[in-house]
């Protein structure tokens, strides 16, 4: 295949944070030829990394089902998408391993259409290497293009050409994209896309785009219209959810859409992620004013020692991280916390490291998603000397994990006895003869029950606790 490159990333375009937000309200019609093209056609979609990847995954699903191409069960389908995440050396790995194998798939059938998209290929060196790594690829693109993935995926066919199409621009906002949504009963609603808060570590805000918020009616109508289907559960969605509306000037605020989603009568209402320096008191007084937003917040802290956030770029220090959690457990009852936790961030001394499990301890996280740091290109921690040994960050991973489990397993242990609400979710992925689901607290609970409690909130009784997961019993049906 001949190479057709349309756009190539850059991080320093990318890094712009210039103009207001726009808007673009579309209406998806195609050439005939393209949904005779796609008419019958299968395809297969292997998503890495967050939630924002995920809905980024349901609207490619909705507008492949619009033109005609049918979902398939794995990377044999005719058009295989690979939707990649940047945040972590360990995702980038997989999506290598898989692009792999999908380089077997090919010598075997040349028809197949290969795609590769998402945050990945928003990184210069990244997509450089894919390109000559993997030259079967028919289709890259970015994070700002997939609203062009039908005409990229269709050009590349008729043409017989490799396309390369990812454009580092701040970004707008699109309306109007179908959607196939992979859950029935639990939706994932964008709020805002992007992040301006460039900490030293984190590609996201390269790869993503500026900070830009959706109005505020336009995620109103689809919390609305998804209530009317029968969802028992959103969750908004942002790369920092507490910063939306800021680049609007509306009047709105994320306190203000909160409590206006919460209104609407959603059974439960959940949001990822906040950033702490965000987190203001109308926050948390919204959360604890509504039974139905559920108490339980992701909240990243990163470290727990001053000098080592400085570095990162956080904008807050330990003492007032601890102060926001106070405030936050003395209004909204029964609160669950998680987070995020970097271990060996460039010359992490032991006292700084010692004052993360200070910090884990005092607030007994309930959850937590713990990370060895791994240098992103492009980003100023990236350059940073750093001579921690691979042992000794090793080491301190699996002491942040023990610490970690006193309080999880404290959590757990203490639920036995107690009957917590429970949407049931479907089969167990590890005992398929047990359902499972999540309380309001987002704690996974196995328990037996018919398949026909698939989608339902239920009682259910806790009698055991695994750590990260309990066993429970049914109280009604």
């Amino acid at each position: 295949m001949k190479s057709k490159i349309i756009n190539e990333p850059s991080l320093k375009k990318a890094s712009l944070r210039q103009g207001g937000t726009s808007f673009e309200y579309v209406n998806n019609k195609y050439p005939k030829e393209i949904y005779d093209f796609f008419n019958g056609k299968t395809f297969y979609i292997r998503t890495y990394g967050c939630q924002a990847n995920i809905r980024d995954e349901e609207t490619m699903k909705g507008m492949l089902k619009e033109v005609g191409a049918v979902e398939g069960e794995d990377e044999l389908s005719d058009i295989v998408i690979i939707n990649t995440c940047a945040v972590r050396e360990n995702a980038e790995d997989k999506c290598y391993g898989e692009l792999g194998q999908l380089k077997n798939i090919y010598q075997t059938k040349k028809k197949i259409i290969t795609v590769l998209c998402g945050c990945m290929v928003e990184e210069p060196e990244i997509l450089d290497y894919v390109v000559k790594t993997f030259p079967f690829l028919s289709v890259v693109f970015g994070t700002h293009e997939i609203r062009d993935c039908v005409n990229l995926i269709y050009e590349s066919a008729r043409d017989g050409d490799s396309i390369i199409a990812v454009n580092s621009k701040p970004g707008e906002v699109i309306e109007g994209l179908p959607v196939h949504r992979n859950n029935r009963y639990k939706a994932y609603v964008n709020i805002m896309y992007g992040c301006d808060k460039f900490c030293t570590y984190c590609i996201v805000p390269f790869t993503r785009g500026k900070e830009r918020s959706r109005r505020y009616q336009d995620i109103i109508t689809e919390c609305q219209e998804l209530i009317d289907d029968g969802y028992q559960e959103i969750t908004l969605l942002g790369q920092n959810v507490n910063a939306y509306g800021n680049d609007l000037k509306e009047g709105y605020d994320f306190a203000d859409l909160l409590e206006g989603v919460a209104k609407l009568g959603i059974p439960r209402l959940r949001f990822t992620t906040s950033h702490p320096w965000n987190f203001n008191d109308r926050m948390i007084d919204i959360i604890a004013s509504y039974d139905n937003i559920m108490n339980f917040i992701h909240l990243p802290v990163q470290s727990g020692s001053d000098e080592i956030l400085k570095r990162m770029g956080r904008r807050y220090t330990k003492a007032e991280y601890l102060d926001l959690v106070k405030r936050m457990k003395e209004r909204i009852p029964n609160l669950a916390l998680s987070t995020d936790l970097i271990v060996g961030f460039p010359n992490e001394s032991d006292e700084d490291f010692n004052e993360t499990l200070d910090l884990v301890d005092q607030v007994g996280y309930d959850a937590a998603f713990t990370f060895i740091y791994s240098p992103r290109k492009g980003t100023p921690a990236a350059k940073m000397k750093d001579d921690i040994s691979k042992e000794t960050k090793g080491e301190r991973f699996k002491e942040l994990v023990n610490h970690l489990e006193v309080s999880i397993s404290k959590s757990a242990e203490a639920m036995i006895g107690h009957t917590y609400k429970v949407l049931v979710d479907g089969p167990s992925k590890t005992n398929p003869e047990l359902l499972s689901g999540y309380t309001e607290s987002n704690k996974l609970v196995h328990f037996k029950g018919g398949i026909r409690l698939v989608g339902q909130i239920v009682n259910v009784r806790i009698t055991e606790s695994h750590t990260y997961s309990v066993i429970g019993e049914l109280v009604d049906e």
